[in-house]
């Protein structure tokens, strides 16, 4: 019990400290709460194309089934995908583990088809890692939206 009121009175004390939330560093005007304009907090960036992410940017849409072609893929490996921006970005489920990193190239974009090759990092050597296995979403950008086009999903050897 004396321990969270110890921990309760330094994250009091130490919430009053430091450059207000609302201001860049630096900055020694006058406090945001005292300005006549109020300041907003800028809207999420999208996904960039390369980036790994836990969850599926939101406003992403559902590639239906029929329209992704996986054959090429392990056992086990996920099959989902999602178009975002007018459906020229492909957010994909990826899988990746230890010190890896999901990877994701669209490698021909043809009238009828777009083919995404899945691959990971390799681990650095001489670099302990773990052997968890993640699955994050990463975002592959086309030159055309999507459309009725069919996603063919392949993995590569790590890069």
């Amino acid at each position: 019990m004396a321990g969270t009121g110890a921990l309760l009175l330094m994250v009091t004390a130490c919430a009053g400290r430091g450059t207000p939330t609302n201001q860049p560093a630096g900055d020694v005007s006058t406090p945001a709460a005292s300005s006549s304009a109020s300041v907003l907090p800028a809207p999420p960036e999208p996904n960039p194309p390369g980036k790994p992410r836990l969850t599926v940017p939101e406003g992403s849409a559902p590639v239906p089934a029929r329209q992704i072609d996986a054959t090429a893929l392990p056992a086990g490996f996920p099959r989902e995908v999602w178009t975002a921006n007018g459906g020229t970005v492909l957010d994909i489920r990826a899988q990746e583990g230890g010190c890896g990193h999901a990877l994701g190239e669209a490698v021909e974009q043809a009238a009828d088809h777009v083919v995404v090759n899945l691959s990971e990092t390799k681990a650095q050597t001489n670099q302990m890692c773990t052997m968890d296995i993640r699955y994050p979403v990463i975002s592959v950008a086309l030159a055309a939206p999507l459309d009725q086009r069919t996603v063919v999903l392949k993995a590569t050897p790590p890069k």
